[in-house]
Parts: structure tokens; sequence; C-alpha cells
């Protein structure tokens, strides 16, 4: 059987694709090696933010999914029915804090610098933090808080995108491995060469997060993704003491650090469930998934400075994972201009929940010759700020 397209991952990316192209009436297969939400999308705390993000290209992205998640999530709702395990999508908001004298200034700077780029960031003074979270460190010496992120379950929200993708017609197989592309004997894209046998689809969309490097190779061009480590602590269930999504000022310097070495900042929030989620950590030490008590002993020192209660709290396990990170910070987006017919949809990072319905967006929009509403240049992987890592690639491959 032959598809319109064949997307390689069945992340939250890949599903969100799955979907939107599905809607459009075109035929899709999603081809996953594993299981549904199996790599990186099953392994993070599933962040809606805009707190996070400079002004440019990514917070863009950014705003623009933040708006769509609340009419997405009613979607599913309405479309899956009650049976269907809800996506947990909450707009519980953000709070940041500088926890130094040195951070308070910067913070406010940045702040300020987002609310010009239309985020709505609102910087409060000392007292009105502690009312948002009073058993915050009453020791902060900066607060910013941020009303629009939000949160949702990821592999919930994962298994409903699929879901709503194969009520609208999309085939969705797992446990397959694609190892080849297939071309014409002009050299054109037919489809791909799987563990299953040969699936037929002119257009092949690369959404294998961190593996989207090992993917675009065995398609036959180079893509400079490379998996960046991260690290989530859970405590046991406590009463509920944490409302927002708080993290220290230090998170935007580590995510838009291209250091390979072990990075760590604050990042808490409660579940539901009553647990804590303490992150993060990020370094670049290949598909190495061991656990290493220094990054855990360093992630867990620094979240008692913005919550001093939690030196009492108990770890009931940690999880770690792998990020899809790009060279210059920006996810790749649309066609390869190198084969015709293959495209990309990774790099996001750590944004990879809160972007996918925007990613999703501009391929649909893309691939119907529809204008898009974002700059899909800026996504390209033709753009200027990822030559030089293209050519390194070229040049090592």
């Amino acid at each position: 059987m032959g598809y319109d397209v064949a997307i390689i991952g069945a992340g939250i990316v890949g599903a969100a694709i799955a979907r939107a192209l599905s809607r459009d009436g075109v035929s899709v297969v999603v081809l996953e090696r594993a299981a549904a939400a199996a790599g990186t999308s099953g392994q993070g705390e599933g962040n809606l933010l805009v707190s996070d993000k400079a002004p440019g290209r990514e917070l863009e992205l950014a705003l623009h999914a933040n708006g769509r998640w609340i009419k997405l999530a009613a979607e599913l709702a309405d479309e899956l029915g009650a049976g269907f395990p809800d996506i947990e999508f909450e707009r519980k908001g953000g709070l940041v804090v500088a926890t130094t004298e040195a951070g308070a200034e910067p913070l406010k700077h940045f702040a300020r610098s987002q609310a010009d780029a239309g985020v709505d960031a609102q910087i409060i003074d000392i007292s009105e933090a502690l009312s948002l979270e009073p058993h915050i460190n009453p020791g902060i010496t900066a607060a910013v808080a941020y009303p629009q992120d939000s949160q949702v379950q990821p592999v919930i929200a994962t298994e409903a995108l699929l879901a709503s993708a194969r009520h609208a017609g999309a085939d969705v197989r797992c446990g397959v491995d694609v190892l080849s592309s297939i071309r014409s004997a002009t050299g054109e894209l037919t489809g791909v060469q799987t563990t299953a046998g040969a699936v037929a689809a002119p257009a092949v969309i690369n959404a294998a997060g961190p593996w989207a490097a090992d993917v675009a190779s065995r398609m036959g061009v180079t893509l400079p993704v490379r998996p960046r480590r991260g690290v989530v602590l859970v405590t046991t269930r406590m009463p509920h003491r944490i409302f927002r999504k708080v993290y220290d000022g230090d998170y935007f310097g580590a995510t838009q650090s291209n250091d390979a070495a072990l990075q760590t900042s604050s990042v808490i929030e409660s579940t539901a469930a009553g647990t804590v989620l303490i992150g993060s950590s990020r370094e670049q030490i290949g598909f190495d998934s061991r656990l290493r008590a220094e990054v855990i002993r360093e992630i867990a020192a620094k979240s008692t400075r913005v919550f001093p209660f939690l030196r009492t709290a108990s770890i009931m396990r940690a999880y770690g994972g792998f990020r899809p990170f790009m060279p210059d910070h920006l996810p790749v987006i649309g066609p390869d201009h190198r084969l015709p017919g293959l495209w990309h949809a990774t790099g996001h990072e750590g944004a990879g929940i809160g972007l996918s319905i925007s990613t999703a967006d501009l391929v649909s929009d893309l691939y119907a010759g529809r204008t898009p509403e974002l700059d899909a240049d800026a996504f390209s992987v033709a753009r200027p700020s990822l030559a030089a890592a293209l050519t390194a690639e070229e040049s090592a491959a």
C-alpha cells in the first residue's frame, strides 16, 4: 500500500504532524521503531513554556503554540470523548526567580525584553511572589510571573494526537524501524525500506527527535542534531505546596548554552498525584543513559535554594532522557533542499512538547502550499546559521 507521507517517529512532534496532515486529507503512515512516546516525549515534564525563550524565532513559535494548545485540548476532549484519558492541560502559570543579588537585574531585563515581544511577563515584588508561592525561599531577590506558562501530560497527549490522526485515516505502525530511503532510477525519493518491508511514499518526514541525525544518514543526508541528556527527580507524595512551575533564572542560560559539560538549574513543580518533579540538567554525553550520583546531587541541592522545605523530601525515583539539540538553538522544520521529498521536524531540544502543535501547523501549511503564519525560512535546514554545522557534518561523513 502506498501513502502520500511517511512520518518517522511517533513522539509528540510526529503525532501532531500526523494529525494535522490527516485532517487535511493527506494519506499518512507513522513508522516508529519502538512504542509511541517511548523516547523523548515520554521522558520530560510536559512543559508548554514561553517564559524560557528570548525574543526571536523560537519565541514566535512558542507564542503561536500557546494559543493553539488551548484550542487543541478542547478539540481532543470533544473528539475522543470521556473514555479517553485527559491530557491534563493546565494553564498553571510560571514563576521565575533570582536567588542572588547578581541575578536580579538580568532577570528583570530579560522579562522586559520578552514583554516587548508579546509575552505576558510581570515583574512582581518579593511579597507578591510569596503570596503566589508561600513556601518559596523568602531570600529570593527578584521574581517574574508568567501567566501563559502551561502544562500537559506528554505521553497521554501524544497518544491522543495519534488517536485523532487514526480517526482521520492515518496508519500508525510501531515496532517498525526505517533502514534506508528508496529512490527512483533518476534519484527521486519514492519511499523507505523498513524492517517490515518497503513503504511507498513520495514524502518522508524525519521526526525522530535526538535520533534524527541517524535517520537522516539512513536517508542519505547529514543533519547536526545531537542528544542532550537531561535528568528529572521525583519525590514521594506530599501535601501540595508548589502551585506553579517555578524555576531559577539560571535555567534560560542553560538552555541557550552550547557547552557540552554538565549544567544544572532548578525547575520545580507539583503534580496532581502529589509528587514534586525536580529538574533540570543538560549535558552532551552521547546516548549514555546511566544515572550519575553527582548529577542527581547537584539538581537536588539547587532545588533547596528555591524551596528550602525540599531538604527533607524523599526522592522516589530519577529518570533521564535525551533532547534533540541543534547548534543554533532552533528546530529544523520543513523540506530538505538536498533531497526532494525529505522533510525534517526535529531539533526542538527541551521545548518539543510545547512546540509540537505549531510545528505541525507549519508542516501542514507548507505541504498544502498555504502561506504559513510563521516564517518558514527561519526553520529551514538551508538557513545561514546552520551552514557551518552542515559543512562540518558533511566533511566528517
